[in-house]
């Protein structure tokens, strides 16, 4: 009687044992869209980081340009002044 029962059990805990298995199948499954997922989302982040990198070297230039040109402005227009040769006659 005890040999019957202890088979009976084992199959029992076999069958749960592989019943759960399909769980865990889904669960991998569910981690492998989670992981393409982040991915994406790595791969748009990456892509708004370079586009803000554009932006910021644009930016620069652009100040860059501006500074250059207000200096030139406030800079003091030197007219050109033009010098006579010394007439020796007056010395």
């Amino acid at each position: 009687m005890r040999k019957p029962f202890a088979f009976a059990l084992m199959l029992a805990a076999a069958m749960g044992l592989a019943a759960c298995d399909k769980a865990s199948e889904d669960k991998a499954q569910d981690a492998q869209e989670h992981r393409e997922e982040a991915q994406e989302k790595m791969g748009d982040a990456q892509d708004k980081m370079n586009e803000a990198a554009k932006e910021n070297a644009e930016a620069a230039q652009d100040q860059a340009e501006a500074n250059r040109k207000a200096a030139e402005e406030a800079a003091p227009a030197t007219p050109a002044t033009t010098t006579t040769p010394a007439d020796p006659a007056k010395q």
